[in-house]
């Protein structure tokens, strides 16, 4: 099926009930898949060490978050350049962007609420002078967000965007200038050994969960996956679950992984499905593919070959023609317990799909 996903971050997946039909390997086609027509070298560049930051970590006090609920904003939240002109005065001259879909994320409070937004140097058209800029009020247990502000902001606006290096950015809004690093992560491939046979690398996700993978395809199956990068460091704890000793989940993100029987890896299989609704951090790496290393026309190919309905239709970025949005790679299920994905490990230890093992991996047909 096709499945697309909005400027903000947003899913439009079903609930994990109708994404699960039968045993073993039944797994319904929800989210994407895809196939290369043609293979490529396997990388063995190992990834760069993970910096580390050896400073005594930052205090927060319930003290500090009620004062800066209670504090009053001196503009109207509904007018964009406003809000704009508050968010980007109070950046440092100087920041960087971790997440490879390029999304310089913050929130903030106003009149007692808490609002989330980004910043995005968009790799698609940064070059054009671009800044897309979206806020909203910020999903909580008794609501989903609220309204969205989103704007492409532009010379017109009074802002300028200019190129200094390919992943260095000045932009400019009245007298205030901020310098802008994108994550140099062309470096990284996956170690020698991590890829299984018929399988390419597309490229490293960096999420702003603060979790790195690699983004895989299988040409066989035609379905992707995301390995976690654990050479750079993942920053989380992963505790084995009692469905089985396989099925691990981080203490921190959520994120469920499963360790391969074939290869010392771990293959992302769920997020939980709170994140999700909540749109927060940790909702799944689906919106953090890595724009600024996709070679070619290498992702394109891939959506279109899973994908037929997708042939002409998309660009190399996977953004659709007809200006909808982007297609979602999402090949894990959204999770409410453990158990939801005992069907990952029943799959991988039926002896009768051992012929199929790496379908048993994703939610997507093929």
């Amino acid at each position: 099926m096709t499945s697309k996903r909005q400027k903000k971050k947003k899913s439009a997946w079903p609930p994990v009930s109708k994404i699960l039909a039968g045993a073993g390997l039944a797994l319904a086609s929800v989210m994407v898949a895809g196939a290369m027509i043609y293979n490529a070298a396997q990388g063995t560049q190992a990834p760069r060490p993970a910096p580390r930051n050896v400073s005594t970590p930052k205090l927060q006090t319930n003290q500090k978050f009620i004062e800066e609920l209670a504090k009053r904003s001196d503009f109207a939240i509904e007018d964009m350049e406003a809000s704009f002109r508050y968010i980007f005065s109070s950046l440092p001259d100087t920041v960087h962007i971790y997440p490879t879909e390029n999304y310089y994320y913050f929130s903030f409070y106003h009149g007692g609420i808490e609002y989330a937004g980004n910043l995005r140097l968009a790799a698609i058209d940064r070059d054009k002078g671009i800044l897309h800029f979206a806020y909203f009020a910020a999903a909580n247990v008794s609501s989903s967000d609220g309204e969205m502000h989103y704007k492409k902001l532009t010379a017109s606006d009074g802002v300028i965007v200019e190129k200094i290096s390919a992943l260095e950015y000045r932009v400019s809004f009245g007298a205030k200038q901020v310098t802008f690093h994108l994550n140099d992560l062309g470096d990284v491939e996956p170690p020698k050994g991590l890829l299984a046979e018929n399988e390419i690398y597309i490229g490293p996700v960096f999420d702003e969960s603060g979790i790195q993978m690699y983004l895989l395809f299988n040409t066989r199956f035609n379905i992707f996956h995301y390995i976690l990068n654990d050479t750079w460091g993942a920053g989380d704890e992963f505790i084995a679950t009692e469905i089985s000793d396989r099925i691990v989940i981080g203490k921190r993100s959520g994120f469920a992984f499963y360790k391969d029987h074939t290869i010392d890896r771990k293959i992302l299989i769920g997020v939980h499905v709170a994140n999700v609704v909540m749109n927060n951090y940790y909702d799944g790496p689906f919106d953090q593919l890595p724009d600024n290393f996709i070679k070619g026309d290498m992702l394109k190919k891939a959506i279109e070959a899973s994908d037929p309905q997708m042939a002409g239709k998309i660009d190399n970025f996977g953004y659709l023609s007809s200006g909808e949005g982007r297609y979602l790679i999402g090949p894990y299920i959204q999770y409410s317990q453990p158990s939801d994905m005992k069907m990952f490990d029943d799959c991988a230890t039926n002896k009768e799909m051992q012929q199929q093992y790496a379908r048993c991996f994703s939610t997507a047909g093929g």
